[in-house]
């Protein structure tokens, strides 16, 4: 189960969630750790895709404080996730730590599927920011031709 006022990262991604950072030599896409976990739970999310965290990194990155979220505004995101997950908006009631924990945990599983699918898709990429661009691009193509079809379909009953 997730671990009150902080966010894990499972062992088996942590090399990625690195890689996909600035700083220590790597020129990834993302500032923080935070923001890889925000973005890889967004994935997660849009795919539907929830995996447990068996394995927890203890070292870089070590479980990830709640109030890092709070400071860059994408708490949010994982009080949304609770919400929609759970159809219950007492899941965001401060007062009850389970709450806090059930929460943590959809977005951990979120994250951890989403930081599943980038490895598929990253796999033998050599600049990470260049692959993901062409993802977000070729899901809003997607996106815009799906609205541009012209659907029959909704004039049959």
């Amino acid at each position: 189960m997730a671990e009150t006022g902080r966010i894990r990262v499972a062992r088996d991604k942590a090399e990625l969630v690195k890689a996909l950072t600035s700083g220590d030599g790597c020129t990834g896409p993302f500032a923080t750790f935070a923001d890889v976990i925000v973005f890889a739970a967004a994935l997660g999310a849009k795919h539907n895709k929830r995996v447990p965290v068996r394995d927890i990194s203890k070292r870089e990155p070590s479980p990830i404080r709640l109030e890092t979220f709070v400071a860059i505004g994408h708490d949010w995101v994982i009080k949304l996730l609770g919400i929609t997950e759970t159809q219950d908006i007492d899941i965001l009631s401060l007062t009850l730590e389970e709450n806090e924990v059930q929460r943590n945990h959809i977005f951990e599983e979120y994250a951890n599927g989403g930081l599943e699918i980038l490895q598929t898709e990253l796999r033998g990429a050599i600049d990470y920011s260049e692959r993901i661009l062409l993802m977000l691009s070729s899901q809003r193509f997607r996106t815009e031709q799906q609205e541009e079809e012209f659907d029959l379909s909704k004039f049959l009953s």
